[in-house]
């Protein structure tokens, strides 16, 4: 029996130290560790893909808690049913869950309804967070580059006979800014005077 661990932390920034740690003091091979440094609710995750085509039957499959693996109840079941399906066991160690029991078995889709709750309601006050910063005036998003000085700017050069290459060059705006500063005028030809 092999075991392969898989990984993750959501950002560049976090570490994959402590779980890798517990995984070696568990006897996963170094090798058979998989990581990555992606959000769990992004379904391009390569390193969970080559983990799961990596398990072979009689392997047990190995991740440090639920929401490293998936972050909905149904996306969950699904690998844990692929693992299944090859004949590959499944251990959540920090919630102490073996698959290989039925106990196991019934905490996992228990856990796995709480993780995906636990999701929704962040998410949910997360965009209630927003809509107050909004409420309170906050902006988001990039600052405009092109302030009432810059437009007038954009439309003074126009209005002498500059070209918009040559406006963007002189503000080192782009060519859409420069045009949404005119008010969506068309093309490099020069006003007519």
């Amino acid at each position: 029996m092999t075991l392969v661990a898989y990984i993750r932390v959501s950002s560049v920034g976090q570490s994959l130290e402590v779980q890798r740690d517990k995984m070696l003091a568990l006897g996963v091979e170094p090798d058979h560790i998989f990581e990555e440094k992606r959000s769990g609710v992004d379904s391009n995750r390569p390193a969970l893909k080559d983990a799961l085509r990596f398990a072979r039957k009689g392997d047990t499959f190995v991740i440090t808690k639920i929401d490293r693996l998936a972050r909905s109840a149904t996306d969950l079941l699904n690998i844990v049913g692929e693992l299944k399906n090859k004949g590959v066991g499944f251990k959540v160690l920090d919630q102490d869950i073996d698959t290989s029991s039925p106990a196991g078995r019934a905490m996992l889709q228990m856990l796995a309804v709480f993780a995906e709750f636990e999701t929704a309601i962040r998410s949910e006050r997360q965009m209630d967070g927003i809509a107050k910063a909004k409420q309170d005036g906050t902006k988001f998003g990039r600052k405009p580059q092109a302030t009432e000085g810059v437009v007038s700017e954009i439309r003074r050069m126009r209005a002498e006979g500059l070209l918009i290459k040559d406006i963007m060059r002189s503000t080192g705006l782009s060519k859409a800014t420069v045009y949404r500063a005119l008010g969506g005028t068309n093309a490099e030809e020069t006003p007519s005077v």
